[in-house]
């Protein structure tokens, strides 16, 4: 068995006594990205890349963008959105002026791309232009409050992508710099306001281990979050947010 596969099972086992049955964000945001799919008649994706979903969840993504009538997804990089497993109506273009008409989408969605974005504010004045009256833009985010943030920001950018080209598997050309600007609640609640969003939700969410691949870190990582779990006092320090604004 190869050596990565070794430390996959001994991950699994570990985790499997300290914390057991830990959910994943992408699952959650999933779920939630479901029951506001349902409503929407026309839905636009951004910083779609290749797909709308991780990579192993090829059949639930097909199926999510199938049930919606209008998809379009929505990328900077061209590559990318050429290699889209779901969406056919992709569009080449900048959050920061997005190439639509006002009032065009009942639901806008970004999946792990909010921590990228430069100036979170001028680019939330975009989608709640795009959005109708009453319409949400859902987003998951990192949390800039969560250790897996705090220990990132200790590497510099190179060495970062590396680290996290190892540990998720992703090639070099989808990670692209971050800024973390609108990744704490109340940086999200301030955003929104000034821009036409009322706070729907903003949600903490548990996801597993982030270092399985690293035996050394693996225990006091779960170990830390098993406490994130038990103790409410401490899901503002849960690795991710799931958000949800309605437009004004």
């Amino acid at each position: 068995m190869p050596l990565r596969d070794r430390i996959d099972a001994w991950s699994n086992t570990i985790q499997r006594r300290i914390a057991p049955d830990l959910p994943y964000s992408q699952s959650v945001y999933q779920e939630r990205l479901r029951g506001y799919v349902s409503g929407a008649g026309r839905w636009l994706d951004l910083g779609c890349g290749h797909q709308v979903l991780p990579e192993w969840r090829g059949d639930e993504e097909q199926k999510l963008v199938g049930s919606a009538p209008f998809v379009v997804g929505l990328d900077a990089d061209y590559d990318a959105i050429r290699r889209h497993r779901s969406i056919s109506n992709l569009c080449h273009g900048d959050i920061s002026r997005l190439p639509f008409r006002s009032e065009s989408f009942d639901l806008v969605t970004a999946n792990m791309v909010v921590e990228h974005l430069a100036d979170p504010a001028a680019q939330f004045a975009e989608v709640a232009r795009v959005l109708v009256p009453g319409g949400i833009f859902l987003f998951h985010t990192p949390n800039l409050r969560s250790y897996v943030i705090a220990l990132a920001q200790l590497f510099p950018g190179p060495l970062k992508r590396r680290i996290a080209k190892f540990l998720d598997g992703r090639d070099m050309e989808d990670i692209y710099p971050t800024h973390y600007r609108a990744n704490r609640d109340s940086e999200i609640r301030s955003i929104a306001e000034r821009v036409g969003f009322a706070v729907s939700n903003v949600e903490f969410v548990l996801s597993g281990p982030s270092f399985s691949l690293l035996p050394p870190i693996l225990i006091p990582e779960l170990l830390w979050i098993r406490q994130l779990r038990q103790r409410p006092r401490f899901a503002k320090y849960r690795q991710t947010l799931i958000c949800a604004l309605k437009r004004t």
